[in-house]
């Protein structure tokens, strides 16, 4: 297979030593680039056809990213080695303690150290500053599902993503794909709480089952309120300057370039969530005929939800809605891509 970029202009060729082929004029370090990436594409490239067109060069640099990403995830099937920092506050500890960093002595009547809230490992407050990013949460500690931090919900559980949203999505799937107006009709307020009590109380034996929820909309509205309920947004709040920023760039592909380096910034377990809800909303899509709902439609619904504005202004999510909308819209429309 060979490529020629018909953009070219004449005088960017000269003739070869043969006088019969052409030879482009470019950096060795653009035809390194070019090599690596035909390589992942497993195109061919020679002297006489060497330029790749834009769309495939996001392609490739998106499947190289996206592959490497999943390779990491993989690693250990049985075993979710995402990074979490640990989530110490200011304890007061009765009788003697020892830092269980540096083994030392805590002094003091109160306030010694501090402790996590999350794996219970307690240390000086100096030391905290030095202690890894390797917090394994305890269950026994996170007493809820819904409001728990993403990251700590995956690990305490060793999931690879929440089991809400597994759960729901499995059983919308199985029965709700063809409902009109599926994820935009809202179902009852009591009963969504019902499913987020049934969570919070029994995490993955809840029953959220045709038998106990008949209403596909109640599903869904427990999913919607579990991503709304975060505190930290699956697009995180790091992260959502550069996804702003990405969905005001009016060139299509230098866009979604854009926003594939806005997607490398989230956590993994973010990223994760993000990528398996994505390519079932693109399920939803296939179904449009019948329920109605098209990727700009999940946008408007997905994108408050998914994304919110570090500040929390008023007037910023206002002016933020429309982006929010088109990021959530391409995520969807190029989940293939982009994932």
């Amino acid at each position: 297979m060979e490529l020629w970029d018909p953009h070219c202009s004449e005088e960017m060729w000269l003739e070869s030593e043969s006088g019969c082929s052409l030879v482009p004029q470019k950096s060795k370090r653009d035809r390194k680039r070019q090599e690596l990436l035909a390589m992942a594409l497993g195109v061919k490239v020679n002297a006489r056809a060497s330029v790749l067109w834009q769309p495939l060069k996001l392609f490739a640099y998106s499947q190289i990213t996206s592959l490497v990403r999943r390779a990491a995830l993989r690693e250990n099937e049985n075993h979710f080695n995402y990074e979490k920092a640990h989530n110490f506050k200011v304890q007061t500890f009765r009788g003697p303690h020892w830092c269980e960093y540096c083994a030392n002595f805590m002094w003091g009547l109160i306030a010694q150290g501090v402790r996590c809230s999350d794996c219970g490992l307690n240390v000086h407050k100096q030391c905290s500053k030095y202690v890894p990013n390797d917090c394994q949460p305890d269950l026994k500690r996170i007493k809820k599902v819904y409001c728990c931090d993403l990251t700590t919900l995956v690990k305490a559980h060793n999931t690879q993503r929440p089991m809400v949203v597994d759960m729901c999505i499995r059983e919308i799937e199985e029965r709700g794909l063809n409902s009109e107006g599926l994820y935009r009709v809202s179902g009852f307020t009591e009963h969504i709480e019902d499913v987020k009590m049934s969570f919070d109380r029994d995490g993955d034996k809840a029953d959220i089952s045709a038998d106990t929820y008949a209403d596909i909309n109640i599903i869904t509205g427990a999913l919607k309120l579990y991503f709304r309920e975060l505190p930290i947004p699956v697009i995180t709040y790091d992260a959502y300057p550069k996804f702003i920023e990405a969905a005001k760039i009016t060139n299509p592909e230098s866009r979604l370039e854009a926003i594939n380096e806005a997607l490398l910034l989230l956590p993994p377990a973010h990223y994760e969530t993000l990528r398996y809800l994505m390519t079932h909303l693109k399920k939803v899509t296939t179904n449009e005929k019948d329920n109605f709902m098209n990727a700009e439609n999940l946008g408007i619904v997905f994108g408050p939800t998914l994304m919110r504005p570090p500040d929390q202004n008023t007037l910023t999510t206002l002016n933020d809605m429309r982006y929010q909308k088109l990021i959530v819209q391409l995520l969807i429309e190029n989940e293939d891509v982009l994932f």
